[in-house]
């Protein structure tokens, strides 16, 4: 039996040595060198122990299953100084007291590791790419200094060469439909797949020319850089579904059904909830959207009140309590005429009898009409600023120019003060199917796309981007989808941002120390707060 053994040399160390009994003598298998410090000597008791614990050891090659054991008694007085190996083999390799070698957050790395392996992605087969997304999770940055976030987390990074051949893999073996399939999987499993919620946004590259995919579009932010516009699909907690990529110059309104046609087909689904803002009402768009058979909820544009609320204003006046909704309905195009003053009632919509309108439902909240009011007060004085000449000329609402000169719009701006507060959902769900305050509900569900959007954006810095070549982007998105799903889940298991769960685990790093020419690596110390924390993110929704 296998036991470790400690002796007292003559230069006042400690050698520590795995030793076996053989015919009623001590036989030395393995020396692991000699303790000058109690944390020498307890770093190098610790290796032993390894060694005895681990049967596929070669060094310990006894031809049975050592079991650890650790004594700890003392030579007889007549053998103290006694050396089982020459002195100069104890102490030969020793550089030295010990020293920390390198530290690392290995214990982040493994905890993201868990958590991307629990959605599924390492059926994915691809530790380079698993990586590369953990990276982007920790410290967005490029790829090619991906290597140095890895290092950091204690892993192994492989060369830029070798990365980019990864990334050619990414679209040969289409990681994008794998993942997407992955993400189906984990909200199937765990949540409900009848209503999604979509929005858009652009990623912008540092690029000084156009090409097929990156074109200069609209930009909310006035940008002229090359960009391209990017559709997010995701359920109604905010995990992503879907993601597609578009031409920069693309239309908002014209990427919606691409994407959801594609999750349909990728899924087999047909009865489906979609939920947009008012970006995406567009008179084509919301037919296009029922002829393929979706249901919607589309935000309406504030402008739109007058007129559907026209009869209802004629017969209650224009005062709305607050929390108010009215069910009513909007003309499929703005030359249509489908609510007429003379009834009293607001109409019901019916698909079969409201063909040429859809159903909206308007509410009204006073914080709202507050925020608005407000809004608008600081338009219109920034408006009068412009006219009278106190601030540079540029187009402002409520500015109006004519032949002679510019004048305050007023009628405008009496219009908007009289829907200040009112909010629009436009949809083609009956009222019998889902209550108004159902459809408002699922409408103020958009703002988690939004999150996920914000997320991609900044703590994954999607964007800028800096690559050249048309697979390069395309190689791009799977990996930012991947590691949004993976944020995704670590925030919906912890109730905290993922931006706060690496600060909390990153600063948890493992001390690996070399002593006499053998090192140890030694994890760090978890507080119960943390403990927790890291049980939450690995362990997995339950299923329903």
């Amino acid at each position: 039996m296998a036991f470790i053994r400690r002796v007292r040399t003559k230069s006042g160390a400690t050698a520590v040595q795995i030793a076996e009994y053989a015919q009623g003598r001590q036989r030395i298998i393995e020396h692991l060198g000699s303790a000058h410090t109690e944390a020498e000597l307890g770093v190098l008791l610790e290796k032993g122990q390894q060694l005895l614990e681990d049967p596929a050891q070669e060094a310990l090659d006894l031809g049975v299953s050592p079991e650890p054991v650790v004594t700890r008694i003392q030579p007889p007085a007549e053998q103290q100084g006694e050396l089982l190996m020459p002195p100069a083999q104890c102490e030969e390799g020793r550089d030295g007291t010990g020293r920390v070698q390198s530290t690392s957050s290995h214990l982040l790395y493994d905890v993201l590791t868990s958590a991307y392996a629990s959605l599924g992605f390492d059926e994915v087969d691809d530790a380079v790419f698993r990586d590369l997304v953990i990276a982007r999770i920790v410290e967005p940055t490029s790829k090619r200094d991906a290597a140095r976030v890895l290092a950091d987390l204690g892993a192994s990074p492989v060369s830029y060469a070798t990365v980019k051949r990864h990334l050619r893999s990414v679209l040969e073996d289409d990681y994008r439909a794998a993942i997407a399939s992955k993400c189906f999987e984990h909200v199937w499993s765990r949540g409900d797949i009848s209503l999604v919620l979509y929005d858009v946004t652009t990623l912008y590259f540092e690029a000084e020319k156009e090409d097929d995919l990156r074109k200069v579009g609209f930009s909310k932010k006035r940008r002229v850089d090359p960009q391209i516009v990017v559709g997010l699909l995701v359920d109604r907690r905010g995990f992503p579904l879907e993601i597609g990529r578009f031409e920069g110059n693309k239309a908002e309104t014209k990427t919606i059904l691409p994407v959801i046609c594609q999750f349909q087909d990728r899924h087999g689904l047909a009865d489906i909830v979609v939920v947009a803002d008012a970006g995406m009402l567009s008179a084509d768009n919301l037919r296009e959207l029922d002829e393929a058979g979706l249901r919607f909820i589309v935000g309406s544009r504030q402008t739109k009140a007058p007129h559907d609320l026209d009869s209802h204003v004629h017969w209650h006046g224009d005062a709305f309590a607050d929390g108010q909704v009215i069910d009513t309905v909007t003309p499929r195009h703005g030359n249509s005429q489908v609510n007429d003053r003379a009834l009293r009632a607001e109409p019901t919509w019916d698909p079969k009898q409201h063909s040429h309108s859809w159903r909206v439902v308007w509410s009204f909240s006073r914080k709202r009409g507050v925020r608005d009011h407000k809004t608008l007060t600081a338009q219109e004085n920034r408006a009068r600023a412009i006219i009278d000449g106190d601030k540079p000329v540029k187009n402002a609402r409520f500015v109006k120019t004519t032949a002679g000169g510019r004048h305050l719009d007023q009628k405008n701006i009496d219009r908007a003060r009289s829907v200040a507060g009112l909010k629009g959902y436009v949809t083609n769900i009956p009222a019998p199917e889902m209550p108004p305050r159902e459809v408002i509900s699922s409408y103020h569900d958009l703002w988690r796309v939004e999150q996920s959007f914000r997320m991609s954006k900044a703590d994954l810095q999607a964007r800028p981007m800096f690559h050249h070549s048309r697979d390069a982007i395309e190689a791009h998105l799977p990996l930012v989808f991947a590691a949004l799903a993976v944020s995704r889940a670590v925030q919906q298991r912890t109730g905290l941002a993922i931006g706060n769960v690496i600060k909390k685990l990153r600063p948890l790093r493992s001390a690996t120390i070399a002593i006499n020419g053998t090192t140890q690596t030694f994890p760090p110390h978890v507080p119960d707060e943390l403990t927790r924390l890291i049980e939450q993110i690995q362990t997995p929704e339950p299923t329903h």
